[in-house]
Parts: structure tokens; sequence; C-alpha cells
């Protein structure tokens, strides 16, 4: 492994002017491209104190073998040559926006004498105007099924439009009248092209010109009393209607702009943009990328956005039809983002040099827009959570995982039965702990358990240690228990009830503490063949018995992510736990000094009533109405409320 101090330049050799830098390996690769306003600065901070970095920053610095960098003159100018290098030498370290799955678009191939319309994946390609990406296929069928019958221009392959055009009879949708028919010269070339525009405008947002244009014709032809064409006209209108309401106002100020947001974990970020032009929302696009260090969300939404309308001009760059350069295409007028970069300024520069005009980069704080920034929040959570839950589903990565998790840690055989603990509370109250079971690297809730921490209740303070080893010692315990009765099996699967039989790895949330005070529990009871680790939140970071240094799995991992996802529903369930307990203490702390009320009948109240502030607004007969509540007990709650009353107005 590279030792970053045999490569790291002389402070004073490097210029304090804007750049871009590049780290590379041994081999001379490129693993890494940044950019900075101060090159001194930022490349020094990656030497200071390598130790102190985070752990992939610090996988990077020590797998470079040298670092070397180019002096620009503006911001703006370092900006476009990172992105020309990342897309050029796609570094390891760089994370890059590749969308997770195909999005089809809506073609229109203009290069071609009789234009045709299909669904297209894929790049770009010279002479052909795209609208979208659709999150669906069906979306665009749906779309053209309702617009052909208004724009009836040619939808098929070129094979079917030479086979028809050598039988000299239409297809299907010539018959009726779906389709202009130009294989048979049923129109001319130029008039095809015609339609074609009109399609071509009224996707482009034309639509109440259009709307307006076809009932003008439709009064018209009324007054000349040919009802028949009049109807048909009739029937367009409709038809075009329809294909707008497929597509949601959500502005209805007509604005043009692409909203972003950005939702993530320690590991991994959600990414969804809603394209929105004339107001309507005109495509949808995601991405589940690895979450870059620990950059801001500021820092990720400059990187996301240099990426991505990067490759939007790129694309562009390739089409020549001077139709698809059209204002909004690629780059809209705004950009809606979750946070501003510390780069605001200059971003919003190179997007309006790409733009061809002004762009505003801005957070929206109140409004539509805000509603529709969290709208988006909303779909990329939802795609996080859809993410995870084909990862983990898939058999093929659980196996991955286990068998990752059995080499990092040395374990003799991958941990079938892992078992994780944390612990909940508020400032030393009420606190709780969660005991979670994965097997085979899935959740097996039925053996779920929460527990009470007896040793911290009442103390006012928290020893989070402390509740650990409890914890452990009355899993344990029980385990001990279930295994001297081996006649106590499940007679359905014929296994050992629930603890009968050990974890191959016992989890604790936290460091190395944690870690120890656990084992020490495990020694105490005669327990070895159980593994004992924990992992601390802040760096993923996983603690082992005899180790100095923590262990770093890969960020991308399938072993870290079962980790990971084993540990967050340990804390799921605690909270839950925590939060009931809490609700219960508060909700009848209020009853339970009422002398001959016992905890069913307090129970019975505060269901009838739905709180405690319901039930002391209430009259003596509401509350003798209550079932198992008679007259006598029924005055003594509402004195007893009174009192409560009278001290807390005072």
């Amino acid at each position: 492994m590279p030792d970053p101090s045999t490569y790291r330049p002389a402070p004073g050799s490097i210029p304090t002017e804007p750049g871009v830098y590049k780290f590379r390996d041994p081999h001379g690769r490129v693993i890494y491209v940044g950019k900075a306003k101060n090159l001194r600065s930022r490349l020094t901070s990656y030497f200071a104190d390598v130790a102190s970095l985070h752990p992939r920053t610090h996988q990077m610095v020590t797998t470079a073998g040298s670092v070397e960098w180019t002096v620009v003159s503006t911001e703006v100018e370092a900006l476009q040559l990172e992105y020309n290098w990342i897309k050029e030498f796609d570094p390891r370290f760089n994370v890059r926006y590749r969308d997770d799955k195909s999005y089809p678009m809506l073609a229109v191939t203009l290069n071609e004498e009789y234009p045709r319309l299909h669904v297209y994946r894929g790049p770009k390609r010279r002479g052909v105007r795209y609208f979208g990406p659709y999150s669906h296929a069906w979306a665009i069928r749906e779309t053209l099924d309702q617009l052909t019958r208004v724009f009836p221009a040619r939808t098929c392959s070129n094979g079917v439009f030479k086979r028809h055009n050598q039988m000299g009879r239409p297809c299907l949708l010539g018959y009726i009248d779906k389709c202009s028919a130009p294989c048979i010269g049923r129109v001319s070339a130029v008039e095809h092209r015609e339609i074609v525009d009109d399609f071509c405008d009224f996707l482009a947002g034309r639509t109440d010109k259009m709307i307006a244009d076809v009932e003008s014709r439709m009064r018209e032809a009324a007054q000349d009393l040919d009802f028949e064409k009049a109807a048909r006209l009739r029937d367009d209108a409709t038809a075009l209607r329809r294909a707008m309401e497929k597509q949601a106002v959500v502005l209805g100020d007509g604005t043009d702009a692409d909203v972003v947001a950005m939702v993530g974990d320690e590991l991994e970020t959600s990414v969804q943009v809603f394209q929105v032009r004339d107001g309507r929302v005109r495509g949808q696009r995601g991405w589940v990328v690895e979450r870059p260090d620990d950059d801001s969300l500021g820092t990720q939404v400059e990187q996301f956005l240099t990426q991505f309308y990067g490759a939007l001009a790129d694309q562009d760059a390739t089409v020549t039809v001077s139709a698809s350069r059209e204002a909004g295409e690629s780059v809209p007028r705004e950009v809606l983002v979750p946070e501003l970069p510390q780069d605001a300024d200059e971003l919003a520069e190179w997007l309006s040099v790409l733009r061809g005009s002004r762009v505003a980069l801005r957070v929206p704080r109140r409004g539509d827009k805000r509603d529709l920034l969290e709208t988006v929040e909303r779909n990329a959570s939802e795609a996080l959570a859809l993410h995870k839950l084909r990862r983990a589903g898939d058999l093929t990565s659980r196996s991955a995982a286990l068998t990752e998790i059995q080499e990092y840690l040395g374990m003799d055989s991958a941990p079938l039965r892992i078992e994780c603990v944390d612990i909940s509370h508020v400032q030393g109250t009420d606190v709780v702990a969660s005991l979670v079971v994965f097997e085979d690297g899935l959740p097996r809730k039925s053996d779920y358990r929460h527990y009470s921490i007896k040793e911290a209740a009442g103390d006012g303070r928290s020893d989070d240690v402390a509740s650990i080893a409890e914890v452990t010692r009355r899993r344990f315990l029980r385990h001990r228990a279930d295994a001297e009765q081996p006649e106590a099996l499940d007679p359905q699967t014929g296994r050992p009830r629930k603890f009968a039989y050990p974890p191959n790895l016992f989890i604790v949330d936290g460091g190395a503490p944690q870690c120890h005070a656990a084992a020490a529990v495990l020694d105490e009871l005669g327990i070895t063949d159980v593994t004992v680790v924990g992992l601390a939140k802040r760096m993923e970071e996983i603690w082992a018995l005899g180790d100095d240094e923590p262990i770093i799995m890969p960020r991308t991992s399938e072993g870290l992510f079962l980790l990971q996802r084993v540990r967050d529903e340990a804390h799921r369930f605690a909270i839950t736990f925590h939060r009931s307990k809490r609700s219960k203490r508060m909700t009848s702390s209020a009853l339970d000094a009422v002398p001959g009320l016992g905890p069913t009948r307090r129970t019975a109240l505060v269901t009838a009533f739905g709180s405690v502030a319901n039930l002391k607004a209430a009259s003596v007969e509401e509350i003798a109405a209550v079932p198992g509540i008679g007259p006598t007990t029924a005055k003594t709650v509402h004195e007893a409320l009174a009192v409560g009353r009278q001290e807390s107005d005072v």
C-alpha cells in the first residue's frame, strides 16, 4: 500500500489559484478527480492528518501513488474541466450518477423522409427529436394512442412501411384513421411532415393554441352544416384534452423547471428528478448511488448537477436538428434543489452557458414549488426503500453478504443467525432495549424481543455499556435455560424453540466499550461459540475483540449492507418500544394516585375518552358511564383530576 508521505507535494509548490487535480495510482491510472477554489488549501487537507480522513478518502490517498493539478482562470472553467476528466477517465473513487435503469423516450425521426413516432431507449441520435424520459413505456403508447387520431403520423417500422408500400394497402391503423398512410401515397411527404410538426408542437407545450384551433374549425364546420366533420373535430379536441390530463399540472404559472431531491442514509443516496415543462411533469428519472464520503448535501447537489447536465449537453451536441435545441428541452429556466452548493453562482453561470440564457438555481421555501419538492423527496425515499428491499430479498446478494461477513470477521462459518441489541432512552429515563434476529439474511420477527432495563431504571442517568451487559446476560441466561430442555421442539419444523440455540454473530450497537461489555458477559457464562462485534453508526466501523483498530468493510459490499440493515432494524424496534412505554407512562401518571383505580380501569378510562386531558374535562356522570366504573369511583376520579387541574393552574 503506497504511503501518502512519499508523494506528498511540498506545500509551497502548490498554487493558490482555482484548478482541477487528479490522483493516480502507481500504475498511472486516474483514480480520483476533484476541483478547488484554492488548490493549495484543498490538496494540503488530504495529507495533514491521514488517520482522521473518512474511510473512503483514506483508502483513496493510500491507493494513490501521485497527484497532479491544472490551474484554470475561473471556477466555471474548473467545473467544466472536472466534468470532462470524470467522463474521460471514469475514476473509481468518483461517484458516477448512472441511471439504475434505461428510461424510455418518445422519439420522432425527423431525419427520415416520412418521420416516424416510436418508443426509444438509448443514447440520442442525430436528426431525431426526443420527448421524455417517461417512467414507463406504456405511458408513451397511451399518449400515442390518444394523439394519433388527431395527428395521424406514421408509427410503423421501416420494414412494415416498405411491405405495405409494395402491397398497395395500408395497415390497420390506416384503415381506422390513426395513420395518414403515407406508405400508399394517401398524403405526400410534405403533408405528412406538417402532421408530425404539429404533433411535436403539441408535445412541446403549445397545447392551448392547438386546441383552440381545433375548436374554431369545429364551429366553422357546424355553421356550414357539415356536422360529420364537426363531430370528428369535437372528438379530436376531446382526445387532445385527455392527452393533456395524463400530465398533471403541478405549477399553474407554466414554469419550466427541474426539481431535484436527495434522500440517503450512511451508505447510499437516492436521487429523483422531476422535469416540469409548461407547468406539467413531462419526465421523471431516478438514481440510487453510493454516498460520497462525508460530503454535505450541497456538495452532493453540485456533483449531481454537473454530471447530469453535462451528459445532457454532450447528447445534444450530437443532434443537428434545430428543434432539439429549443430552450428548456435539456436545461430549464429554473433548477430547484434541496440545498444550494457552496459554488452556487458559478454553477448557475455554467448552466446558463449550456442553456444559452439565464438559469436560476435556488431552494424553494414556500408555495407550490416547495410542495412539489416535498413530493419529489417522498418519491426519492420510496425509491431508496424499494432498492433496499429488492437488494435484501435477492438470494445471491444475501449469500454474498454472509460470505463477506465471515471473511472479514474471521469466522469459521457463515453467520446464518445474527442477533443485534440496541438501547433507547431519553436522558436516562425509560431505558429500553431491543433484540432483533436475522436468519439466512432475513428478519425472523417471531424471535424479536424487547427489554425494560432494570439496573438503569430510576437512577436518572444513562449507562449504555451496563445496559448492553444486562441485555446480553438476560438473553443468554434464557438460551441456557432453553438448551437444558431439548424435548421442547417446534412440532412443525423440528427446530429448538426460540432461544434454545445461540446466534453465530452477536452485534451490539456501539463501539469497543459496548463490544467488550457483551463479551465479558459471555465469558462469565462460559459461552465461547458466539462472535461478538460492535457496529458504530458514525463511520460504519466494526469493532471486534482484540483489535486496536476497527474493521472497515467496503461501502459497496453486500456484507456491510446486511450489517447496517440489522442494526437499523434493532434501532427501529427499540425506538418503537420506547415511545409506547413513554406514552403509557405519561398518559397514566395522572391516574396513578387515584385510590382504588387499578391498571385495568385506568386503561378503560383512557381508552374511552382518548386522553387524560379529555377525561379531566368530563363530568362525573360521563365518567360513571364507562363500563366497570361506578358512581363512587367516578366521583373519586373527578375529584383527583380536579385537584390536579388546580395545582397546574397555580
